[in-house]
């Protein structure tokens, strides 16, 4: 609250020093410890002269750190105290631990906050949560002024949910008005990776639908949840943007070619060719590999899918080599984002 003229000094009781000389005069001067003291005026005074209170503005009035009673005080009259109330409408600053948890109950309106942690013109306004002992804390702190931010953060509406980090998942409203709701969301960086490969050589063209194991050499592990295989159609654990990586071992012979690729579907029915892996040789029989990858967009995991097929044997003896203790025939599936 702003003031014309000198601020009320805040619910500050004190007991002025003793007056023990009474030398015929009306006016005295009220101390505190020895220093000048100024009330903030009769009415927030109390005055007891041999015994009795004064009625203020009527046996005694006030201007500055003077006191001037009605008449002059006469020998043997004893200013018993004065005592000043400062400004009693406040009750000025309470003592530690008087505020208790039920008077601290702020209640936030549409126009302002329950509580408002301030800056003191240098230091940007900082909240701190000690630990049981109140040895030591950790702070939150306001954006410094030269940001010029104002802002507001909700909380979650959904529970906590371990593994996860706060993120703003929706922003509305602009500048000073601008509100984000966080959220609990993946952190980021590589969450999926698995590695696939068949078990034994194929020599047919079409969807590779048998013989799959996800790599069990033990110098291997999954991350997270891995993807779902059933007869060659394979099922993305969440949705998010898929690196597809096809490596196929070819045994090839009478110059021929064969290819290694990425078919997918977005209706789970209709499968897409996408990418070729494709291999060719001028030698009677000759070992190759092929490579080829994709990004995937899986939006809908019942819908979103993948398959891998093989073209151009055109003899049983050409081949997508495969084996159970080693890469030969792998593909790699990694979860970008």
């Amino acid at each position: 609250m702003a003031y014309i003229g000198k601020e009320p000094t805040v619910g500050n009781f004190q007991v002025c020093d003793a007056i023990s000389v009474v030398n015929g005069q009306a006016a005295y001067t009220m101390q505190v410890s020895s220093t000048n003291v100024t009330p903030e005026s009769a009415n927030h005074m109390l005055v007891s002269l041999n015994g009795i209170l004064q009625k203020p503005n009527s046996s005694f009035t006030v201007s500055g750190s003077t006191i001037t009673f009605a008449s002059n005080l006469a020998t043997g009259d004893v200013i018993d105290f004065i005592m000043l109330l400062g400004n009693v409408l406040d009750i000025g600053t309470p003592s530690d631990s008087t505020v208790t948890d039920a008077k601290a109950n702020f209640v936030s309106t549409s126009s302002g906050a329950g509580l408002q942690i301030k800056g003191d013109g240098t230091t940007d306004g900082t909240l701190q949560l000690n630990c049981s002992q109140n040895s030591h804390g950790v702070k939150l702190a306001s954006p410094a002024h030269s940001a010029g931010q104002s802002y507001t953060l909700t909380l979650p509406t959904g529970n906590v949910t371990a593994d996860k980090v706060l993120k703003v998942a929706s922003v509305s409203g602009s500048g000073t008005t601008a509100t984000g709701q966080l959220s609990f969301g993946d952190a980021g960086g590589i969450e999926e990776i698995d590695n696939w490969r068949i078990t034994a050589d194929t020599t047919t063209n079409g969807y590779i639908t048998a013989n799959w194991e996800r790599n069990d050499s033990n110098d291997f592990a999954k991350l997270g949840t891995g993807m779902t295989e059933s007869s060659g159609v394979w099922t993305f654990p969440s949705t998010g943007k898929y690196l597809i990586i096809a490596h196929g071992d070819h045994f090839v012979n009478n110059n021929s070619s064969s290819s290694f690729n990425i078919y997918t579907t977005i209706d789970n029915s209709t499968y897409i060719f996408r990418v070729s892996g494709a291999t060719e040789s001028s030698h009677s029989s000759a070992y190759v590999t092929s490579f080829c990858q994709y990004v995937m967009n899986v939006t809908n995991v019942s819908n979103d899918k993948v398959k891998f097929q093989t073209s151009g044997f055109s003899d049983g003896n050409q081949k997508l080599r495969g084996n159970t203790a080693q890469n030969e025939t792998n593909v790699m599936f990694i979860k970008l984002a």
